[in-house]
C-alpha cells in the first residue's frame, strides 16, 4: 500500500513541483495548477484524467481502484484508493496528471 509520503516523494520529484494545502490536505501544483491532492480520508488521491471518457474507463476497468463521487460528476477527476495501487503505479499516474497541467514547453523538457 502506498503512503502519502510515497505521494509527496513522487510528486515532488516532477519537475517545478510545489507542494501547498487544498481544503486542509497536501496537494501539488506545477506552475499554479493542481494536479494531484490527498483526501481528507487519508487514503485516497485525487487526480485529474485527459477526459470524462478516460474516467469511466479507468473506473469501469478498476473499480477497485479507481471510483468517483458525485462531486465530480462532470468533471475529469478520478479518484485513486491508496491500498489499491504500488509505488510503480502511483509515480505513472502522478506524471500523467503533472503532464495535463504543466505547461507545454516544461512538459516537452520532461519528455525529451
Amino acid at each position: 500500500m502506498v503512503t502519502e509520503d510515497d505521494v509527496r516523494r513522487l510528486a515532488l520529484a516532477l519537475p517545478e513541483t510545489l507542494e501547498k494545502t487544498m481544503y486542509g490536505t497536501p496537494a501539488f501544483y506545477v506552475r499554479g495548477k493542481w494536479f494531484a491532492r490527498v483526501r481528507d480520508e487519508g487514503d485516497v488521491l485525487v487526480l485529474p484524467v485527459g477526459s470524462d471518457e478516460e474516467k469511466t474507463g479507468l473506473i469501469a476497468a478498476e473499480p477497485g481502484t479507481f471510483f468517483t463521487t458525485s462531486h465530480y460528476d462532470g468533471h475529469a477527476i478520478v479518484l485513486v484508493r491508496f491500498g489499491a495501487v504500488d509505488v510503480e503505479e502511483l509515480g505513472e499516474l502522478l506524471t500523467d496528471a503533472w503532464r495535463l497541467r504543466a505547461p507545454k514547453r516544461l512538459a516537452a523538457a520532461f519528455d525529451a
